[in-house]
């Protein structure tokens, strides 16, 4: 049975595949984009209050991390159930599983009163953050992916990618909003586990929005071809990840090769920024929450244009070319925020996310069109959130080593053009995805 796309069928229904992922993502990327920002600025003190500085913001940052090592768990799981079962209903459940360990954290008691459980409670739920992400970003951009018609593919398929610079703006924007109204000693006691609990709201806004989206048509074809055959029904089908596995290792390997350079380059130019401006150059944590708030508008922009130029270039020829000047901006960008001006750190922020924005969108359709449809989810998933380890969380992390060290932004920037130097590597590896047949790659 044939089932023709969305895009065909009606546009009203694709619309609301479109908006829904793009809300989904937000409402995902806000908790776990607003626990980034926390663990910047605020943890160390609430958590970690009896170390130095520099170390308290690493250990707060090491729970930060434990997210980015649950992500590939959480894909190969929800991938596995988003294959087998349908990816909108492994969204709506990936949705309230975030939520819930969000709202969570915002209650957790401080070191000051409850020890050493508060940062053991603390990295429990960002493990559960990490697996709910994990299987978020692969089923919003698949399922629109396979809705969509070909020709387009990159441009649609780069609307979930806004989430993230969305969700980081409304988390940065939250928090800036509450360090601003409250004094510093009450931002500490109550006012950073506002934006937390307030998770609770979006995620009833995200499910209202899934409730009424359609289950992809390549997946119902596939689940009608599948209970057509009894051949099929009869033999016991192995699962996804046993197959992505035993028939996908290089598309994966190359999904997070390509995936690891816009990784870093985001936490790079956000998290890692943040902790340095705070912690190293002893500016107001306004300065940084409110460069990164004004760039996430740029860098969601970004991705919609790097999208429709994947489109038009291709996806090899796009993302060779934004490495290397992401590479480039990383050792002339970075050197300004020394100058301690909020001029100079927006500056180097805005840019930094703004092309890191036009890399992820010209990203977004080039997993989809590595793996067949019977395992997408699993093995893109896989390889991007594996991505998300190195660029993610190890990056941020040797970052702030680093500077224990150095002092300077120099070896960060030295890190970041290794990691976008893997990125290039894909996709001279890969070859030109572009006018690949969703319903035809080889499984």
């Amino acid at each position: 049975m044939k089932v023709e796309p969305a895009a065909v069928r009606s546009k009203s229904a694709f619309a609301k595949v479109v908006g829904a992922g793009v809300a989904g993502t937000t409402i995902e990327f806000y908790d776990f984009f607003v626990y980034g920002s926390a663990a910047a600025i605020v943890f160390n003190k609430v958590f970690f209050p009896n170390t130095e500085p520099l170390v308290g913001a690493l250990l707060a940052l090491s729970t930060y991390a434990m997210g980015f090592l649950a992500r590939p768990l959480g894909g190969v799981v929800f991938g596995h159930f988003g294959d087998r079962l349908g990816r909108r209903r492994t969204l709506m459940v990936s949705l309230v599983i975030m939520g819930g360990a969000t709202v969570a954290i915002g209650l957790i008691p401080s070191y000051a009163t409850i020890g050493v459980a508060a940062p053991i409670l603390l990295t429990v739920l960002r493990l559960v953050q990490g697996l709910a992400l994990g299987g978020e970003w692969g089923g919003a951009v698949f399922l629109i992916a396979e809705h969509g018609d070909e020709r387009r593919r990159g441009f649609w398929s780069s609307w979930p990618q806004t989430g993230g610079p969305l969700g980081n703006l409304l988390a940065t924007g939250v928090l800036s909003s509450m360090s601003s109204f409250v004094t510093d000693e009450a931002f500490l006691r109550w006012g950073w586990r506002i934006p937390f609990l307030a998770s609770a709201l979006l995620v009833l806004f995200g499910l209202w929005l899934r409730h009424a989206v359609e289950e992809s048509p390549i997946f119902v074809e596939l689940q009608s071809e599948a209970r057509a055959s009894v051949a099929a029904q009869a033999a016991a089908e192995p699962a996804p990840l046993r197959t992505v596995l035993a028939r996908h290792k290089r598309a994966v390997l190359i999904s997070a090769m390509a995936a690891v350079g816009e990784k870093a380059t985001y936490y790079t130019f956000s998290i890692f920024l943040l902790t340095y401006l705070v912690e190293v150059l002893h500016l107001p944590k306004q300065i940084g929450l409110t460069a990164v708030l004004i760039a996430s508008g740029f860098q969601a922009a970004g991705v919609l244009v790097g999208g429709w130029a994947s489109d038009v270039l291709g996806r090899r020829r796009i993302n060779v070319l934004l490495a290397i000047l992401i590479a480039g901006w990383a050792f002339v960008g970075l050197p300004f925020v020394d100058r301690g001006t909020f001029g100079s750190v927006l500056l180097a922020v805005l840019v930094g996310l703004s092309l890191h924005g036009l890399l992820a969108g010209s990203q977004s359709a080039f997993f989809a069109e590595l793996f067949p449809s019977t395992v997408r989810y699993t093995g893109a998933s896989l390889g991007y959130q594996l991505a998300s380890v190195i660029g993610g969380s190890a990056v941020p992390l040797l970052g702030v080593a680093l500077l224990r060290d150095y002092h300077s932004t120099t070896p960060i920037a030295l890190l970041l053009a290794g990691t976008l130097t893997s990125t290039g590597l894909a996709f001279v590896l890969s070859g030109e995805t572009q006018t690949r047949d969703l319903r035809s790659i080889d499984s």
